[in-house]
């Protein structure tokens, strides 16, 4: 069975031969006996050695002489749940992408928190689909009209707020654009919260049936008095 783990890359042993073949070289023609000899040809030996570090990395460069033994890990393919629900998903990644593009060009504090704003709530609807399928429908009208309206607006709002004139045309436009996101915000808020109409019965249900098996097996409070 092939192994599934790469080998460690490991350090090359020319350094270490190349400190052996000096010393022996100057131990031979050097009187080795005397101490500031065996230091000088320590000193002469390590840079030697240090030398063949660059040198061996240039003719080999798939071994690593400095660097780390381990090898960066391979990303983890993303988690997939179903086709529709992960056409979703990355239709809510460009989204998030565009609109912090939007968020880091348009200058004006108030539009990027009214941004910041709708990239949270845009979000979680995504998100919802994941956790809740029965919301796929709802989801895919979202952001094939609601966003992609509201990011095609701010993207005209951004050309607008970048032309350094502030005309008739351009500045009733751009006001508009400003209301027309507070209305888009309250409008998202409120799809999210739809959104959790089915869990919101479900739990209601589930309330009801344990109440009614508390008092069925006589572990109410009244039961107790």
């Amino acid at each position: 069975m092939a192994r599934s783990r790469k080998r460690k890359k490991r350090a090359s042993v020319a350094p270490i031969y190349v400190f052996g073949i000096v010393w022996a070289v100057m131990a031979l023609t050097l009187p080795i006996y005397r101490l500031n000899v065996i230091l000088i040809t320590l000193a002469v030996s390590a840079a030697c050695a240090a030398a063949a570090i660059p040198v061996m990395a240039r003719l080999n460069p798939r071994r690593s002489t400095v660097g780390s033994s381990k090898e960066d890990p391979e990303p983890e393919p993303a988690k997939s749940y179903g086709a529709e629900i992960d056409a979703i998903i990355a239709e809510g990644h460009t989204a998030q992408k565009e609109m912090g593009r939007l968020y880091a060009s348009i200058q004006d504090e108030s539009i990027r928190k009214k941004i910041n704003r709708i990239m949270e709530i845009s979000d979680k609807i995504v998100q919802d689909a994941i956790h809740d399928p029965g919301d796929v429908p709802q989801i895919t009208r979202f952001l094939s009209y609601y966003l992609l309206t509201t990011i095609k607006l701010l993207n005209a709002y951004d050309r607008m707020s970048s032309q350094g004139v502030r005309g008739e045309n351009i500045s009733g436009s751009m006001e508009r654009i400003e209301e027309m996101l507070d209305a888009a915000i309250s409008a998202y808020e409120k799809q999210l919260d739809s959104l959790f109409a089915n869990q919101a019965l479900d739990i209601e249900t589930d309330i009801q049936v344990l109440n009614n098996m508390i008092a069925r097996e006589g572990l109410g409070e009244k039961d107790f008095k």
